[in-house]
């Protein structure tokens, strides 16, 4: 194997993952541009919006096993290139909508199927193949790339959205997806070997894990199944559940609406939105160094526990303008928006192994995403019925401490040096 190279290719392999991410993030953070532009396009009402939302963030989520033992049965490079075409072809569809199932179509269906067969099972692949060494580090920082693109992508959605109509969204995300393709067709490659190279911190004696046999669809099921017998893999799965529904599912979604409601202007709260996406690009970096240094299950318990005290005050910081209260959580609350994916990740190794870890992880991800399906039709129909999205804080807030508790019961006795090999 080859050794002599300056840069290792694992880190063109991450990087060319961490802007093909960031594209997926700028997708993903679309829904909750629209949701304001629409109403007033078409007077639907805020749950029937949400509605799409909600399936597109519930598909996210369930396609992402599937997509992962899609990858490891075919070619990364195969399947994240498809996804990418049918990301763009939703986003150009949805320009045609005119009636609220035909939203759900298109954007709940085809770009949640799309953005799902990407996601975060991406990331987690391309980590586990190249890496042995700063496995967690690269995680955390692939994983920012999804703060990256909200950060980029949410305040000039928005612009796009005041100026040009809410159309210009639909062509602006279609158009980016196709410009991907040919960057993931030229530039990234299927594994180390293919290059002659060993992981990146990987010893001479290194031997990959066992590729399975069994079809994608098969290695899924079968992987659900015996990791159901663990019930290390139900506290992970409820753990991510209530992350997905406090994150993406409820203030990725209904921040903005939450402070139009309280008359901040949209382009603002998108802005602090965006910004939440520049501390937690710090946020998840760090938490990748720290995964790589002590104990995961201590990460997710403070990271569990102080979100959902900053849940608990949210209702009382959100004003028409920008206060110092409002900053400070979103400074804080962007330091640890996602910082619970490196050591969730590599706390997968656990159930089945490092060589099932991405396709465990596949499922955790996907109650991640149907906890925030829940959270972004349930707080919508909470803001219908009460009148504010204060109930909806409360609960998620209440639901992080008590995981707070239970992520420390995952692993229990286990010696925790053994996953970083």
């Amino acid at each position: 194997m080859k050794t002599n190279r300056r840069i290792h290719p694992a880190w063109i392999a991450a990087i060319v993952t961490f802007f093909t991410l960031v594209a997926t993030a700028g997708f993903r953070s679309a829904p909750t541009v629209l949701i304001l532009p629409l109403q007033d396009a078409f007077g639907w009402n805020r749950d029937q919006i949400s509605l799409a939302i909600a399936i597109n963030v519930l598909l996210y989520g369930l396609t992402a096993p599937f997509a992962a033992a899609l990858m490891e049965r075919f070619t990364v490079r195969k399947v994240v290139m498809g996804a990418l075409a049918t990301v763009s072809t939703g986003a150009f569809l949805t320009t045609q909508i005119h009636a609220p199932w035909q939203l759900i179509a298109t954007w709940g269906v085809v770009v949640g199927v799309g953005t799902g067969s990407m996601a975060l099972v991406f990331a987690a692949t391309v980590a586990n193949r190249w890496f042995v060494k700063r496995r967690g580090l690269v995680i955390g920082g692939l994983t920012a790339a999804s703060a990256m693109g909200q950060l980029i992508f949410l305040p000039g959605l928005t612009y796009l959205s005041g100026m040009y109509g809410w159309k210009s969204i639909g062509v602006t995300i279609g158009a980016a997806a196709l410009l991907m393709v040919p960057m993931i067709f030229l530039f990234l490659r299927e594994k180390p070997s293919d290059l002659g190279f060993l992981p990146y911190g990987a010893p001479d004696d290194w031997t990959p894990p066992v590729r399975p046999e069994m079809g994608a669809a098969r290695l899924a099921i079968v992987t659900l199944k015996e990791a159901s017998a663990h019930k290390d893999f139900w506290y992970l799965v409820g753990s991510f559940f209530v992350c997905g529904l406090s994150t993406s599912g409820l203030i990725g979604t209904h921040f903005i609406p939450a402070a139009h409601d309280h008359g901040m202007g949209q382009v603002v709260a998108a802005s602090l939105l965006a910004l939440v996406g520049v501390f937690d690009v710090i946020g998840t970096l760090f938490s990748g160094w720290l995964t790589d240094k002590y104990d995961p299950r201590k990460l997710l318990f403070f990271y569990y526990g102080l979100r959902g005290l900053s849940l608990f005050l949210l209702p009382s910081i959100l004003f028409s303008s920008v206060h110092p209260s409002t900053l400070v959580f979103v400074i804080f609350y962007g330091l640890d928006w996602v910082a619970t994916v490196p050591p969730t990740v590599m706390l997968c190794r656990t159930i089945l192994g490092p060589e099932r870890a991405t396709v465990i992880y596949g499922w955790v991800f996907a109650a991640h995403q149907i906890g925030g399906a829940i959270a972004a039709f349930g707080a919508a129909v909470l803001r219908v019925k009460l009148g504010d999205y204060a109930a909806a804080f409360y609960v998620s807030g209440a639901l992080c401490l008590i995981t707070s508790y239970f992520v420390l019961q995952i692993a229990k006795g286990k010696d925790m040096a053994s996953l970083r090999s």
